[in-house]
């Protein structure tokens, strides 16, 4: 996988040095002298990777991942940290300012490799999170890479898988203070907490007694229900190869024993932040594609959504020579509600009645908002008899019950005319269909409103 590296580093010959290796393998290289450089370079989203030198006059290597971490538009790009400090505090320093990892210099040519691909993987995820979650702005949702960037990966549900009874209860004590740790001595029973449970993070021991954790590793980045959660691995220093290949097929993080109680609780936390991250723009995700097929007053679907999947289900529904009715409905002098209370009224009523239809439709059934009042129901593998005893029944309980309007002060009559039509053999599309439900609504309405008709035989 290519990609465009950036090279933060004061001295010449450690950019030199770090350019040839990454250019031997594919990679696209850009380099910054100083800490500023560096932050304006990522902030214009010429880079997916940065190597960061920690120590540089003027502004640190610390400074600058904090600065580029707390930036809603630079918080995605994954952050090394270049050291020829190897203490565990040094590490804590950057992973509290939000590094995703370190490279102690010398650097070891397989594990700049290894992670520089990792991680150019989970951003590429998260670019394309990020991509569709700037759509849900068109819809008034407000900004969700600065509620993404907000997040501090405390409070988070973890499996710890560790048989050593001894270790298990030293990481659990370290993780309990933040985080809820549920630990799991068999393996099997792992795989079935995680798939069952809502683990925020996995936390398996590579040495498991009679089992191998790299393999625990695997199964839980395959399944569905695990497949978005972060996992580290816990090794030895005589593991380092097995580590590589985890990290190769997508497993997040690890620790070498002993285990500094420090620095786990940081990368755990870096991990759920970053998961978080995602599931916040996977939220923002799915709330803009909702709210593109949903009509914003009623929380009906919208007349886009009708459209695209009435096609659908109409041609499913001929080919299998199954029926499909629709009935039309439109709320009888609606005019005189605006006229009479103000908009805001026409509103609350409109809204109250797209309630009460909800109750008395199906989860199977199409329901969209037509245009002003109208209201489209398609119900699938109805005759014409059974819709018109369901446009009946709703037309009955919008009668039943006044409705309240001005916040519940007051309360107003309101009727419905409903017409009614179902699918022919020799329709060409759905259009034939809703155009003689139309018909049929409209015949409702002249004959005196209140009441349904279906279409003329």
């Amino acid at each position: 996988m290519s990609a465009k590296v950036l090279i933060v580093d004061d001295l010449f010959p450690n950019v030199k040095l770090l350019e040839t290796k990454l250019s031997l393998e594919y990679f696209d290289v850009l380099a910054a002298m100083n800490g500023p450089d560096a932050i304006a370079i990522c902030e214009k989203g010429l880079c997916d990777l940065v190597l960061l030198d920690v120590m540089m006059p003027g502004m640190d290597g610390f400074e600058v991942c904090r600065r580029l971490k707390s930036n809603p538009n630079t918080a995605h790009l994954p952050v090394v940290m270049v050291t020829a400090l190897d203490q565990p505090a040094d590490r804590l320093r950057g992973l509290d300012a939000g590094a995703d990892d370190f490279l102690t210099k010398p650097i070891d040519d397989t594990a700049l490799f290894t992670r520089v691909r990792s991680l150019v993987r989970l951003k590429a995820v998260t670019d394309e999170l990020r991509n569709r979650a700037l759509a849900s702005r068109e819809f008034g949702m407000g900004d969700p890479l600065a509620l993404a960037a907000a997040e501090t990966g405390q409070n988070a549900s973890i499996l710890l898988v560790e048989d050593r009874k001894s270790s298990a209860e030293r990481l659990s004590a370290a993780l309990g203070q933040h985080h809820k740790v549920t630990v799991a001595a068999d393996p099997h029973d792992a795989l079935v907490l995680a798939a069952e449970g809502t683990f925020e993070l996995a936390l398996v021991s590579l040495d498991l007694q009679g089992f191998d954790g790299l393999r625990l590793c695997s199964q839980l980045r395959s399944l569905d229900r695990t497949r978005n959660m972060p996992v580290m691995m816990i090794a030895e220093e005589h593991d380092r190869a097995r580590v590589i290949r985890g990290l190769e097929f997508g497993v997040h993080d690890y620790l070498m024993r002993p285990v500094d109680r420090n620095e786990l609780v940081a990368r755990v936390r870096t991990q759920v932040r970053r998961s978080r991250f995602s599931e916040t723009l996977r939220g923002a995700v799915q709330a803009s594609m909702e709210m593109a097929v949903t009509d914003g007053l009623t929380g009906l679907h919208n007349r886009r959504y009708l459209d695209s999947h009435l096609s659908v289900l109409f041609c499913d529904a001929a080919l299998r020579h199954r029926p499909v009715s629709a009935l039309m409905l439109d709320i009888d002098r609606f005019k005189s509600i605006n006229d009479t209370y103000g908009h805001e009224a026409g509103d609350e009523v409109l809204r109250a009645f797209a309630g009460r239809i909800r109750l008395h439709t199906r989860g199977i059934d199409i329901v969209a908002r037509y245009g002003g009042e109208e209201v489209v129901i398609i119900l699938p593998d109805a005759e014409p008899d059974a819709a018109h005893v369901i446009a009946e029944r709703i037309r009955e309980r919008i009668e039943a019950v006044p409705f309240l309007i001005q916040r519940e002060t007051r309360e107003v009559r309101v009727t419905v005319s409903i017409g009614v039509a179902c699918r022919h053999a020799d329709d060409q599309g759905p259009a034939d269909m809703l155009k003689r439900a139309d018909l049929a609504l409209y015949r409702a309405k002249s004959s005196g409103r209140n009441r349904v008709e279906a279409e003329a035989a």
